[in-house]
């Protein structure tokens, strides 16, 4: 059937469905990797041997068929452990050749493309992650080293001017907020309208039903603890072999609760500042400065493990062509906590603006990017297990399998 009929059909279905008040789950055409996930996904639905693995087999068992919707929610559940792939019967070389993470992993990078606003910046970021995030941190640095030198007077503000230990004294505080206050505005932007337009295409393939109480709260626990990293029996998932390892899951808590900390120390600064007028810099034992110092320990340890364990993946366990966008997110999160630690430990040496320079460089860069790289997955992924939670608190509209 062409694609023409299938748009076709699909307006028909859109409007007996308007018609008679039901649930419309559009048909439209896919990309060879989506056909690949449903060409999976029907055999796997005949095998179920992986049904307790992870969210993915049961919210599988709930379909007969796997629609464009269908395939990219389920993407966005997979986590990548790769557990199903070394488990599978069918994987290559066998003739049926299933490889569920690597299907998966490859629908699940077109989703951040598609999905990205404006989309022409997910593209780029996708084929050029590694390269753009370094010539980001290269670009912007140098921006803010020559706004040093025209502001301090010379080339001797950046190293050994007399700053008194504090950065305002370089870069005023309302000159930082003006430069990075609309580019936090623009992510929180992009990420919500990229995610809600992920959100109403998936949300009439999963059932319909708004999100309760008790399923925002399994959601949110199985986000926080990482429940499917674990390979579905507690031992781990799969990284350069068979071998069951936890490596990927400590590294990825690391990672993101050192972000979080991290994030924390600038919301409790920023409180400190315009709340209870006391200015930075902030020395310990200070909340901002414990909570930074930590963070940034827990985010340069997460990212370089991490990036240790992306170089060393096998190949057959997700989509080579994601590692320049993998790579480049670890990177910026890698400069962004160790710029930050340097910057702490030379604030009163005079390296103290360049440290400063290359810091924020860093953090604009890795801020511009939040929507079009890595860090898209958390948000869509969440998305995903919201849906999967409230999905399976409704009825088996098969009638076949068990969640």
């Amino acid at each position: 059937m062409s694609i023409e009929s299938l748009q076709a059909l699909g307006q028909e279905a859109q409007s007996l469905a308007a018609g008679s008040g039901g649930k419309v789950i559009p048909i439209l055409p896919m990309s060879a990797a989506e056909d690949e996930v449903a060409r999976s996904m029907q055999i796997c639905n005949a095998c179920r041997y992986c049904e307790g693995f992870c969210a993915v087999f049961p919210a599988m068992t709930r379909r007969l068929e796997f629609l464009k919707a269908d395939v990219n929610y389920l993407a966005n559940l997979c986590h990548n452990c790769g557990a199903c792939l070394h488990a599978c019967q069918y994987a290559p070389p066998h003739e049926f050749a299933i490889n569920i993470p690597k299907a998966m992993a490859q629908v699940r990078g077109q989703t951040y493309i598609d999905y990205a606003w404006p989309p022409a910046l997910g593209q780029l970021y996708k084929r050029n992650g590694l390269t753009l995030s370094l010539a980001l941190v290269a670009a912007l640095t140098l921006f803010l080293v020559l706004g040093a030198v025209l502001q301090g007077g010379g080339l001797s503000a950046l190293w050994g001017a007399d700053l008194g230990a504090n950065f305002y004294n370089l870069f005023p505080h309302n000159m930082l907020v003006g430069m990075f206050a609309p580019v936090f505005v623009f992510v929180v932007f992009a990420l919500s309208m990229g995610v809600r337009r992920f959100w109403k295409d998936i949300k009439p393939a999963t059932s319909g039903a708004d999100v309760s109480g008790a399923a925002a709260t399994e959601a949110t626990s199985d986000v926080l603890r990482l429940k499917y990293l674990d390979g579905g029996h507690g031992e781990g998932c799969h990284n350069e072999d068979d071998a069951y390892t936890l490596r990927r899951r400590r590294c990825h808590h690391l990672t993101f609760y050192g972000f979080m900390l991290c994030f924390a120390a600038t919301s409790v600064a920023t409180l400190y500042h315009y709340v209870f007028g006391w200015a930075a810099p902030y020395d310990l034992p200070s909340l901002p400065k414990l909570l930074g110092g930590v963070g940034g320990v827990m985010l340069t340890l997460g990212t370089a493990g991490l990036w240790m364990l992306n170089r060393s993946r096998h190949p057959m366990h997700g989509d080579a062509k994601q590692k320049p966008m993998d790579l480049g997110f670890i990177a910026l999160l890698f400069l962004v906590a160790t710029s930050g630690l340097a910057l702490w430990w030379g604030r009163a040496t005079p390296a103290l603006a360049l440290l400063l320079c290359l810091h924020l460089g860093a953090v604009m860069a890795l801020f511009v990017t939040l929507p079009y790289g890595k860090f898209a997955h958390g948000v869509f992924r969440t998305a995903a297990l919201l849906r999967h939670t409230t999905e399976k608190r409704q009825p088996n509209p098969i009638g076949l399998g068990a969640d």
